[in-house]
């Protein structure tokens, strides 16, 4: 594993944290926390969501932590876990100044999803966070799952699943009551469909939504589910390839607030995200209205 670049002082944890290194003393910058899904690790989440190759042109600051819990799989545990995080938002508030973080988005891929909804529910990061992005880790409203996901799987295992045994695994609550933007994007054979509407578009007031010009991406993303490498199918992931994905926002939500779907066709959970699309989120992240941070100094 690569090493880490920055230690949580708290709990003495290793993770990247990333960021361009001609940064002005008063220059603004939009911090992503990024986070993993389950059975997987910080290492994995830099290549399957690159931010970080974008962290110069759009001023970022990116932390890719790892969960504590490695097993019988990694999971994101609240006891374990909940503290790190919220350190890692401390330090990244010292090092750069509250004033100078113009939006703080939680950026998660399945479980680090749905830990992403879970933390919206507490105080802490409710009164921090701007935008929520979903990398296939749940949106607000109901996605079916198809029943050939995760193959070779448990039940109790899957998304949507249930065992006493699951009891680490954070259920999915009710919307958060919190004000931010959000963003969901999932492979298009991983879900049964892309539902029109959404109730965080509704809470916000916003328009019917409006489909974008497509995002073709002539390179692929850079991992994959090594571990199912030729036991996997096309709902759980296949190898990285160039792709084209399909956009979609909710036009005039109040506040500006940014409400956008995409769907990556031909894709499932695990194929990491192409270059052109990474990019396409990145800039609805940073187009979103922020200041949560600063406020709170």
């Amino acid at each position: 594993m690569e090493a880490q670049t920055a230690v949580d002082p708290g709990t003495g944890r290793k993770f990247f944290l990333e960021y361009p290194e001609d940064l002005g003393p008063d220059e603004k910058v939009v911090f992503l926390l990024n986070l993993h899904g389950g059975g997987s690790h910080g290492t994995w989440q830099r290549l399957y969501f690159p931010a970080i190759d974008y962290k110069d042109a759009y001023r970022l600051v990116v932390a890719t932590p790892s969960a504590a819990t490695r097993k019988p799989m990694a999971m994101w545990v609240d006891e374990a876990d909940d503290e790190h995080l919220r350190n890692i938002v401390e330090l990244v508030v010292e090092q750069f100044g509250a004033e100078r973080i113009a939006s703080f988005w939680l950026v998660g891929h399945s479980q680090g999803g749905a830990t992403s909804w879970r933390l919206l529910m507490s105080d802490y990061f409710a009164q921090r966070v701007d935008g929520f992005l979903s990398l296939s880790g749940g949106r607000f409203g109901r996605i079916q799952i198809p029943e050939v996901f995760f193959p070779g799987t448990p039940r109790w295992q899957r998304p949507g699943g249930s065992s006493q045994r699951s009891s680490a695994r954070p259920r999915r609550p009710g919307l958060p009551d919190v004000d931010l933007s959000f963003i969901f994007t999932a492979g298009e054979h991983e879900m049964v469909e892309l539902p029109e509407t959404s109730p965080w578009a509704q809470k916000y007031g916003a328009g019917a939504r409006v489909r974008l010009p497509d995002v073709v991406d002539e390179e692929p993303g850079q991992i994959h589910d090594t571990v199912r490498e030729g036991k996997s199918n096309k709902a759980w992931g296949l190898s990285p390839r160039p792709g084209t994905a399909q956009v979609y926002v909710f036009p005039d939500a109040r506040d500006g607030r940014v409400i956008a779907d995409a769907v990556r066709l031909d894709k499932g959970h695990t194929e990491g995200l192409e270059p052109r699309i990474t990019e396409a989120l990145v800039k609805l992240i940073v187009s979103a209205p922020g200041g949560k941070l600063a406020a709170l100094a």
